[in-house]
């Protein structure tokens, strides 16, 4: 008997849009519930609050699905843009926005079996929210904060770039229920000036 987790992964791949957004509902809740329990703490601090956007953080639940599941989501939603991955990182994804600031980042691995992150949470796990994504004004001063108050450090010892030209870093931010969430914060580039004046 599948799970509503796995129930809502193949629904996102449904033709009626309905159904795809209620399937992109319980996912974001999955994955949103577990990170807003193992971040609470982070909003008492002013400084770490400002550089997520609080009270009004932008969330994105990253959803890893093997390449075939990836192929059918990607199309039955309009096949939107593959994001530009760095080489090195093994992984192809693409985003998906619904009403009511439902936010998912959809990957895949691009060597199933192999040795990225993506392929060996897919190994471990099988489909399902693996990452949840936090934007962030300055990454550098977040991890900071996160590892000078709260005794949480980063994955990667220095911000690194990631899709689209964002900066990242990854935090394992351990949960009341004893388990763990992968907490991406990521840093949009700056938009050149001569674009703003002219963009519509």
């Amino acid at each position: 008997m599948s799970s509503p987790l796995t129930s809502a992964i193949t629904g996102l791949a449904l033709a009626d849009p309905s159904e795809r957004k209620a399937a992109a509902d319980t996912i974001y809740r999955a994955g949103r519930t577990s990170a807003d329990v193992a971040v609470s703490l982070w909003w008492k601090d002013a400084e770490l609050a400002g550089l997520l956007l609080g009270p009004s953080p932008v969330v994105t639940v990253g959803l890893a699905v093997e390449r075939a599941t990836f192929g059918r989501i990607r199309v039955a939603n309009g096949t939107p843009r593959l994001a530009e991955v760095p080489a090195e990182q093994d992984a192809e994804e693409f985003e998906l926005h619904f009403p009511d600031g439902v936010l998912l980042d959809v990957l895949t691995t691009r060597e199933p079996g192999g040795s990225g992150a993506i392929a060996r949470y897919l190994a471990k796990f099988g489909e399902g929210a693996q990452q949840v994504e936090f934007r962030c004004e300055n990454v550098d001063r977040a991890t900071e904060i996160l590892k000078e108050k709260f005794n949480v450090k980063p994955v990667y010892p220095a911000t690194r770039p990631g899709a689209d030209g964002t900066r990242v870093n990854f935090f394992l931010v351990p949960t009341p229920a004893g388990g763990k969430v992968l907490i991406e914060l990521y840093e949009v580039p700056a938009v050149p000036q001569t674009l703003t004046t002219t963009a519509h």
